[in-house]
C-alpha cells in the first residue's frame, strides 16, 4: 500500500503506541482487499459491547488508555449491552455492569463520545454525501451509505478503533466508485405501509442479494419513505444479505435515474406478494402466548416513542407479558419531557437507555425472565434472536402492543 508521510510516521511509533498498532491493522486490512493506499475519514463508529468484547477486548482498551491514546477524529459508540440505570431487575449480573463501567472508562479516557446508539444518522450528526466515514454498525452503514450518500464499509470493532486513532481507513470496497453501482434490479410492485412492512421488503430483498458485494437497485417505491421507514428496510437488509447499500430509483442521492448506478443492462426482478409472504410467514404466531414485546434494532426514533406511547396510553400490559423499549439516550431526554416515557411505564413497560435488546445478553436475561416467545416489529431482530434460544415473532407496532395487553399474540 501507498503510504502517506504522515501514514508512515504513525507506522514507526511517532505517535505513539496506539496509534502504530492502528496504522498496522489497516495495513493488513488493506493488503488483505488489495486497497491501494488509505482516505480520510470525517467520523468513526464502533460497535464494542461488553458481551462481544468480554474480559480480554476490556483489557485492550484500558492498555490503550494508559499509554495516553486520544482519538483524530469524532469517534462514536454503537449501543451498550447494559444499562447501568437499570440491570439487576433484567437479571444482569455485577460481573456484567463492571465490564461496561471499564470500558466506559477507558474508551472516555482516549476521546470517544459515548453516544451508544445505532442511530447517530438520526441523532446526531449525519454525514454529507460523498463523506467518508468508518462505520461499524450494519444499520448506520447501510442507511449512512443509501440515504446519505455517504461511503462506508463495516468496519468491525478493531477496525472502527483503528481508524479513530488515524483519521483514515484503507481505500477498499464502498469507498470506490466502481463498487457503488447497481448489480441487482428488483421492482416492487406492494408499496410498503408500516415499519414492520418496511422491513420485510429489505428483509426479502437482502435475501436475494446475498452478498455484501451485491448492490441491489430498487423500483417502484411510489412515495419516499420516511427516516425511520428507511431505517427498518436497510437494518433487514443488511441482517439477511449483508447489504452495506441499495438503490431507490428517483429517492437515494445517488440513483435519480436508473442510468446512474447501472453499468450494464439488469435483468429485473419483481418482488411478488409471494415473495413478501414468504418472508414473514415463519413470523407468525397469531393466537400464542407472548412472553416478551421488544421494540429495538434499531432503537427508537422520538418519532417511533411518541408513537409507541400513543398506543400505550390509557392502557395495561397483561401481568404475564413484558414489554421493552430500547432508545438512545439523546432520545430519552426529549421523550421524557414530551411524557412519552411516563406513559411507556404507566402501560407497565420498560424504556431502557443507549442499550440494544440482542446485544445485552439476551441470551441470559431470557433465561432470567423465562422470556422465550418475543414479539416484535422489527424484521431484524426476529432474525437474530432465533440464535439466542428466543421463539421470535413478527407483528405490526400496533399489534405488538395489543398483545402486549392482552398477553397472546393478536
Amino acid at each position: 500500500m501507498k503510504l502517506s508521510e504522515k501514514e508512515r510516521s504513525m507506522r514507526a511509533g511517532e505517535f505513539g503506541p496506539a496509534c502504530s498498532w492502528a496504522i498496522n491493522h489497516q495495513i493488513q486490512v488493506g493488503r488483505m482487499f488489495d486497497a491501494e493506499d488509505m482516505v480520510e475519514v470525517s467520523q468513526a463508529h464502533m460497535m464494542a459491547d461488553p458481551e462481544s468484547l468480554g474480559a480480554a477486548g476490556v483489557a485492550f482498551m484500558e492498555r490503550f488508555a494508559s499509554q495516553g491514546a486520544r482519538v483524530a477524529i469524532p469517534m462514536i459508540t454503537d449501543p451498550r449491552g447494559v444499562d447501568l440505570s437499570y440491570y439487576k431487575p433484567l437479571g444482569q449480573s455485577e460481573e456484567m455492569a463492571n465490564l461496561e463501567r471499564r470500558f466506559i472508562a477507558a474508551c472516555m479516557s482516549i476521546g470517544i463520545m459515548m453516544t451508544d446508539t445505532c442511530i447517530n444518522y438520526q441523532t446526531i450528526m449525519p454525514p454529507l454525501r460523498g463523506d467518508h466515514v468508518a462505520y461499524g454498525d450494519t444499520g448506520v452503514v447501510i442507511y449512512s451509505n443509501s440515504i446519505c450518500g455517504a461511503r462506508s464499509n463495516f468496519e468491525g470493532g478493531p477496525s472502527a478503533l483503528a481508524a479513530g486513532l488515524t483519521g483514515r481507513t484503507p481505500r477498499y470496497g464502498l469507498h470506490l466508485d466502481r463498487h457503488r453501482r447497481a448489480t441487482k434490479r428488483y421492482v416492487v410492485s406492494h408499496q410498503p405501509n408500516d415499519l414492520m412492512e418496511w422491513g420485510i421488503l429489505g428483509a426479502t430483498i437482502g435475501r436475494m442479494s446475498g452478498s455484501y458485494w451485491e448492490v441491489p437497485v430498487i423500483e417502484g417505491i411510489s412515495k419516499a419513505p420516511t427516516s425511520d421507514q428507511a431505517k427498518h428496510m436497510g437494518a433487514a437488509m443488511a441482517s439477511y444479505g449483508s447489504t452495506p447499500l441499495f438503490h431507490m430509483v428517483g429517492i437515494t442521492p445517488e440513483c435519480a435515474a436508473i442510468e446512474d448506478v447501472e453499468g450494464h443492462v439488469l435483468e429485473p426482478r419483481e418482488i411478488t406478494q409471494e415473495d413478501l409472504h414468504d418472508m414473514y410467514q415463519p413470523f407468525g404466531a397469531v393466537g400464542e402466548k407472548v412472553d416478551v414485546v421488544v421494540f429495538a434494532a434499531p432503537q427508537l426514533s422520538l418519532v417511533e416513542m411518541g408513537q409507541v406511547a400513543a398506543l400505550c396510553d390509557g392502557r395495561r400490559r397483561h401481568i404475564n407479558t413484558d414489554l421493552i423499549v430500547c432508545t438512545p439516550s439523546q432520545v430519552y431526554g426529549d421523550a421524557a419531557r414530551m411524557g412519552f416515557v411516563q406513559k411507556i411505564e404507566d402501560f407497565g413497560g420498560t424504556v431502557l437507555t443507549g442499550t440494544c435488546f440482542y446485544q445485552q445478553y439476551a441470551r441470559e436475561i431470557g433465561e432470567a425472565n423465562g422470556w422465550k416467545r418475543l414479539l416484535s416489529n422489527s424484521a431484524k431482530i426476529v432474525n437474530i434472536l432465533g440464535g439466542y434460544g428466543y421463539l421470535p415473532a413478527l407483528a405490526s407496532m400496533e399489534a405488538c402492543v395489543a398483545s402486549a395487553e392482552k398477553g397472546v399474540i393478536v
